[in-house]
């Protein structure tokens, strides 16, 4: 109801019940002019996002029913070829849920399907930030929790994978237990700790499902929340365009356009995982068959979320070590224990990394284009032909067997490509970066063909060139930062002190991040501008939906 002259406007009935006990009408109203981004990028969080919501709720169906226990019983279920086999009632409630519950097959695919699009969404979503420079300030919180989702994700994918008990899943526990035993002195005890005794015992199942039900995704849920908040907080960043500048957000108000499009993908990606769950079969538990612990099925293979862990083992020379009467398996240590810990380490620390290496300590709104961050999209790529190879290592047998290869020859293939395909990835990915840097430049200074052919005075024909739209030139314009570029250090004396020493490190690691200059004119990174160039700062949505200045 409206209120005296100068007084605050309230809402009324339920609405104004509400607002005055929470106070939150104002807080609702700023919320509703909040501007967000329409390119398509911005999606893959979206997907993650929506994926869990699906995951909770198929969860909550399959949790209800299934059975986490180890104890054996003899199967007498509607599967006719494993009745009268003895199994974990783990494994024979899994075979129920499929064959005798309705939509029991159903909700487990769907599940299955929405955990592996989840951990690939969160993936997806964690590159394009990375190539894109989103993680640089003030976003490098978001970035160690995005990181945080993404370990957790493969966590849980593989407990959930792991409980129904079958001979594939209970060969990826045993590859586990294999490597919490590779730990060094403490490795026997964190094992007998964390199955309750010897593998496979029956106390370790049990155990799994509190973990997978309970634990993991009230951590994810509390991360995913704070994920949104502070991305409420600091706003989305925005591809760079006309008008666009570093300390102004602009795009689509949330209410009703996003919150109309956010709707509408969710029910998008809810309706594809139901279709991938009613129509594309994955992990058919009846044909593996309960788990023994003297069998191994031939091709088994991990999803895909745990694939270069798997390529990672295959691929480590045989390598063991006695100290003191301890032995280190350094061929189940490396790979499979300190290998994912650094590697998940330096995703984790990367932006603390490029921001020490650059001295860019400014806030940033604005995207880079991928081709204008030539080292840090060479470093991606480096690192997704890294994974990608051990990846590929992980199904070593099967590309043999496939293509009639020797089974060494392929293991000797992946592990040269360990180290040949991410330094060949860098050297072509910065080479095609600073190249698409100078087509850039040409179209921005020449202009681009027409398709016109004239007639020069002399006789001869040459094609017109037009000027590029003004949107298309600010894209097209490069932005480098010449003032972080550090010169070279240049002592009198040439005394290799440490503090000399750390100059010319730091100098050579600045230029390798930021002076293109030498092999492009004008390539580079960043945004020149300052905050005072721009007259009205802040946050704008369409039809006059506005926010606050953005500060760092």
């Amino acid at each position: 109801m409206a209120g005296r002259r100068g007084a605050p406007v309230r809402a009324g009935g339920i609405a104004g019940w509400f607002d005055d006990r929470l106070g939150a009408a104002g807080f609702v109203r700023r919320s509703m002019r909040k501007a967000f981004p329409g390119h398509w990028s911005f999606l893959l969080g979206e997907i993650a996002l929506y994926s869990f919501v699906v995951l909770l709720v198929t969860g909550v169906f399959l949790a209800l029913l299934f059975e986490p226990s180890a104890r054996t019983v003899v199967y007498d279920g509607s599967y006719a070829p494993l009745k009268g086999v003895e199994m974990s009632e783990a494994y024979a409630s899994t075979l129920h849920l499929s064959f005798d519950v309705r939509g029991g097959l159903l909700m487990r695919q769907i599940h299955h399907w929405g955990a592996l699009v989840f951990s690939a969404a969160i993936c997806c979503h964690l590159l394009r930030v990375f190539f894109t420079g989103a993680f640089r300030r003030p976003r490098e919180i978001n970035w160690l929790v995005g990181v945080g989702l993404f370990s957790l994700a493969v966590a849980e994918g593989f407990a959930g994978y792991s409980l129904p008990d079958d001979l594939l899943s209970g060969t990826g526990l045993r590859i586990t237990h294999g490597i919490i035993l590779s730990i060094p002195v403490a490795g026997s005890y964190l094992a007998m700790w964390v199955f309750g005794g010897e593998f496979p015992g029956e106390a370790f199942i049990p155990r799994l499902f509190t973990v997978h039900v309970l634990l993991l995704p009230g951590v994810l849920l509390a991360l995913i929340s704070a994920h949104m908040m502070i991305l409420w907080h600091q706003t989305h960043t925005q591809w760079p365009g006309e008008g666009r500048r570093e300390t102004r957000v602009s795009g689509e108000p949330a209410f009703p356009n996003f919150a109309a499009q956010s709707a509408g993908f969710l029910l998008f990606t809810s309706g594809v995982l139901a279709a991938l769950g009613g129509f594309a079969q994955i992990n058919p538990v009846w044909q593996y068959g309960p788990y023994d612990a003297v069998r191994v099925s031939m091709f088994s293979q991990p999803d895909w979320y745990v694939g270069f862990l798997e390529g990672a083992l295959r691929i480590m020379p045989p390598l063991t070590t006695t100290v003191a009467g301890y032995t280190i398996a350094w061929n189940v240590l490396v790979p499979a224990v300190l290998l994912p810990g650094v590697f998940f380490t330096c995703i984790a620390l990367y932006p603390f990394a490029e921001r020490l290496a650059t001295g860019d300590r400014r806030v940033h709104h604005l995207l880079d284009r991928p081709r204008n961050a030539a080292t840090r999209t060479a470093i991606g790529a480096a690192a997704v032909a890294w994974y990608g190879n051990l990846w590929a290592a992980g199904g070593n047998d099967v590309i043999a067997y496939v293509f009639g290869l020797p089974l060494y020859a392929t293991t000797w293939f992946f592990r040269a490509g360990f180290f040949v395909f991410p330094a060949v990835a860098f050297a072509v990915t910065r080479r095609a970066c600073l190249s698409l840097q100078r087509r850039d430049l040409a179209a921005l200074t020449e202009g681009v063909e027409s398709g016109t052919i004239r007639m020069t005075p002399e006789g001869g024909f040459a094609e017109r060139h037009e000027r590029v739209s003004a949107e298309h030139a600010a894209l097209l314009r490069i932005r480098h930062p010449d003032e972080l570029v550090v010169a070279r250090p240049r002592h009198i004396l040439p005394l290799p002190t440490p503090g000399r020493a750390k100059a010319q490190v730091r100098s050579r690691v600045n230029r390798f991040f930021l002076d293109y200059q030498s092999e492009v004119e004008g390539g580079g990174q960043g945004d020149l501008r300052r905050d005072g160039d721009d007259d009205d700062d802040g946050e704008d949505g369409e039809d006059g939906a506005g926010g606050g200045r953005q500060g760092g």
